[in-house]
């Protein structure tokens, strides 16, 4: 009895080993995947290490995409081969990361190539028995150079790069259908939690206990209310525990680095479910809390314009087209722009240093040095930079606009702004024609503008009544000039020459509007001038006595 109960006591004291799970092979009978969906460079990765003696399965989300009958948009590749010797088997082969060492193998090159990512079976390792350190990836980081299980105050995985054998790997895996494994080549499934069943079942369960799951690695907060908004459509739903675990883990997400919520917020939004994620967020009490860029876009997601392009990313992505993180950011934060760019025209300076300075102020408040001054914010800053110029439809602007990198994105901005009316639907009509007319038509469209703007402008000028007395006039400047004795007397008279030729010109611009019939036209007053011009051909002594042309 003593004896019974000291061994209790002394289990109790000591940590439990975790529960990995049965190992279940399940078959093409029961699993019922089509082969035909699976990616041929992915099939060949994983023939590439079985035939160098290790083992490989294709895992995670694209093993629970295939038992749903959808065709996998990435594959990874799950092995016991050391990065080191995946690296080793493949040409272009890259080693990356520092807390979770893996293999990217690429396979084409440009926008054609594709990553397939190969990670190594890794050990379930207790965080209570890991090398602690007192701050973050920053701060500890040559403290934690020569680690490979770390973690911080918080209990936040910062490294984990130990080698373990695959029921352990799947043990550390978050959610039961990503822990599935699949040999292509003998067609099995390997399952050692379930994860088949919750898939037919259409639940999202977390392996093991969820608060703790979610301490080891906050972000795991994220990946369920993504895998949430993506699988609602087919009918899945948190498990009840993983879901009321959620809302009191938000607070870790305050220690994980601002990069890596930057990334995580945009995988959110650019799934192709991104309304609803944004319900998912909202159903589940975290529309606030887990990111202020995330706050800012669920707070902007009910106007005209945000909505239009969330709508929109999620439209190119079920067509298969590619996203651009910038484009998105660019229509959440533009009310932003555009109202510090008023504020800035409203204190009298130039539009567009205006708006670059408004732009500077977006990024320093919103965005902050995560990326705002990157690639993306490049993007962005492009996207914003061009609003202005689509106002100017005349001379080389537009086929200069129309040559740049981000012309389309510009222009799809400025059309979801004409569909919010912000601006003339007139003006986005007139672009789209533009960019995709011919170098002949762009010709046209633009001289048929520069004509259209020309009749807005033109005014019909009456005829000018002729001075009085203008002869007399000429002659007086003639004589003035004389009397004050600045040029010669020859010049003088050449100036009462030219005065009594003006007078002329006048008196006959005037018989020319008398003799004009009543209902004479703008063209008949462009006569004028013609005439002008044949009487100056005339001999100068005739000046005064001219006769019309038909006299």
């Amino acid at each position: 009895m003593i004896r019974r109960f000291i061994d209790k006591l002394i289990e109790s004291a000591t940590p439990r080993k975790p529960r990995f799970g049965k190992r279940q092979e399940v078959g093409p009978e029961a699993h019922g995947i089509d082969a035909a969906l699976v990616d041929d460079r992915a099939l060949n990765v994983v023939h590439t290490l079985k035939e160098a003696g290790y083992e490989a399965y294709i895992v995670g989300g694209a093993v629970r995409d295939l038992l749903l009958g959808l065709r996998p948009k990435d594959f990874d590749v799950a092995t016991n081969a050391t990065p080191e010797q995946v690296k080793s088997l493949f040409r272009r082969a890259f080693i990356i990361g520092r807390r979770f060492r893996i293999v990217h193998v690429v396979y084409g090159r440009g926008r054609e190539h594709e990553v397939i990512e190969v990670s190594t079976f890794r050990a379930y390792l207790d965080s209570a028995a890991a090398e602690a350190v007192s701050g973050n990836e920053k701060t500890s980081r040559s403290e934690l150079a020569g680690m490979k299980h770390a973690v911080d105050a918080s209990g936040r995985v910062l490294r984990d790069n130990v080698w373990g054998p695959q029921e352990e790997d799947a043990a550390r895996r978050d959610f039961t259908i990503n822990a599935l494994y699949y040999d292509p080549e003998r067609r099995i499934v390997v399952d050692y939690h379930g994860g088949i069943k919750d898939a037919k079942n259409r639940t999202i369960r977390m392996i093991g206990d969820p608060m703790a799951r979610y301490r080891e690695d906050p972000v795991r907060v994220i990946r369920a209310v993504r895998f949430a908004a993506k699988l609602a459509p087919l009918g899945f739903k948190l498990d009840s525990k993983t879901g009321s675990s959620l809302k009191p883990s938000v607070a870790l997400l305050q220690d994980v680095p601002q990069s890596r919520l930057f990334d995580e917020m945009l995988k959110l939004l650019q799934t192709g479910h991104s309304l609803g994620t944004i319900a998912q967020l909202k159903s589940l009490g975290l529309s606030r809390g887990m990111y202020p860029l995330l706050d800012l876009v669920v707070e902007r997601a009910d106007q005209p314009f945000v909505k239009s392009a969330l709508q929109d990313t999620d439209r190119r992505v079920a067509e298969g087209k590619p996203v651009a993180p910038s484009f998105l950011l660019a229509c959440v934060l533009w009310a932003d722009v555009r109202d510090g760019w008023a504020e800035r025209i409203a204190r009298k300076e130039h539009s567009f240093p205006a708006l670059q300075g408004a732009i500077d102020d977006v990024f320093d408040a919103r965005i902050g040095d995560v990326s705002g001054r990157g690639k993306l914010g490049a993007d962005m800053r492009e996207i914003w930079m061009m609003q202005p110029r689509f106002e100017k439809r005349t001379g080389t602007t537009p086929f200069s606009l129309a040559e740049q990198p981000r012309f389309r994105a510009g222009f799809d901005f400025m059309r979801l702004r004409a569909d919010a009316g912000e601006v003339d639907v007139v003006l986005a009509d007139w672009w789209q024609e533009f960019s995709q007319a011919s170098d002949a038509v762009r010709e046209d469209l633009v001289a048929q503008l520069r004509e259209e703007q020309h009749k807005h402008q033109r005014r019909v000028r009456s005829p000018r009544p002729p001075a009085p007395g203008a002869a007399a006039q000429g002659a007086a400047i003639g004589g003035q000039q004389e009397g004050r004795g600045e040029r010669s007397r020859e010049g003088a008279r050449e100036g009462a020459r030219e005065g009594a030729r003006e007078g002329a010109r006048d008196v006959a611009r005037d018989e020319s509007s008398e003799d004009a019939p009543a209902d004479a036209t703008e063209g008949g007053a462009a006569d004028a001038p013609r005439k002008r011009r044949r009487r100056r051909r005339k001999p100068s002594g005739q000046g005064s006595g001219a006769a019309p042309p038909d006299a």
